[in-house]
């Protein structure tokens, strides 16, 4: 399961059933779980744990130091679920000593070329089409879809559902559950569709599409929204998560596109 032209640490802890192709280069604390199969001409560094039954195809390096001047050579990790696949070139920096870790969840598909910055968290099942780059302390919560050559700026937040545009520029926060496109980047309505898909009934739809209404398409500052949904949008764990996501966005979260255009900004 192992080719003979590769270089692995011999301290680097390599589960059963582990497949590593040629040419493939496994540095000094690394951990790779069952099932898992890592194509030729891989890099893992220092760091890495990576999950069951991930795939990881040719040129991508995991656990590469960070980009960022303030590293000192800490030891810090870069952590992969179960499940994911990391396509062609993809790059995944290990964390500071801000978070000491960069984690990617199980279930995720990383398109080639994609790159994630230091102290970076993905959830579960989120999908980074070809070439996104995301910055350094980004989030990017469950079941996210970032469309290809987005770049995401450093900090940002993107909430579990939303669904970006390919090409987009992200500099503010994205809030769960939506569809977000256009330069600036603006709010473009409910993930309905995606939404439905995983199961979403349409009762808790449409109590996601009266939130954002009153967020965006009513001219309330995000306070005002916010008090509104409190009291007119039946409790739910979508609609808690909404309110808090709004509450906590220390860059703000992205404007509605006619609000964008009535500013002139």
């Amino acid at each position: 399961m192992i080719h003979q032209y590769t270089n692995i640490h011999p301290n680097a802890k390599i589960a059963n059933n582990v497949t590593i192709e040629a040419f493939s280069t496994i540095y000094d604390d690394v951990e790779i779980d069952e099932g898992t199969w890592i194509g030729p001409n891989v890099t893992i560094m220092s760091g890495a744990r990576i999950g069951k039954n991930c795939k990881i195809f040719p040129g991508a390096v995991i656990s590469g130091t960070p980009q960022d001047l303030k590293y000192k050579g800490e030891n810090t990790l870069t952590v992969i679920g179960d499940n994911t696949v990391i396509r062609e070139c993809v790059t995944i920096s290990k964390g500071t000593d801000d978070k000491m870790k960069t984690v990617i969840g199980s279930n995720c598909l990383l398109m080639a070329y994609v790159h994630i910055a230091h102290d970076c968290t993905l959830g579960d099942n989120c999908i980074l089409s070809n070439g996104v780059q995301v910055a350094g302390h980004v989030e990017i919560h469950d079941s996210a879809i970032i469309g290809g050559t987005t770049a995401i700026h450093q900090f940002v937040r993107i909430g579990s559902h939303a669904f970006i545009s390919g090409g987009s520029l992200v500099r503010k926060d994205v809030p769960p559950f939506i569809k977000a496109a256009r330069e600036p980047l603006s709010y473009c309505g409910l993930n309905a569709v995606g939404l439905k898909r995983r199961g979403f009934s349409p009762e808790l739809i449409a109590n996601l599409e009266d939130i954002y209404r009153l967020i965006y398409l009513k001219g309330f500052n995000n306070s005002k929204a916010v008090n509104m949904i409190l009291e007119s949008v039946p409790a739910s764990e979508q609609r808690d998560d909404i309110i808090k996501f709004v509450q906590e966005s220390p860059r703000g979260i992205i404007k509605g596109y006619g609000s964008i255009n009535s500013n002139g900004n």
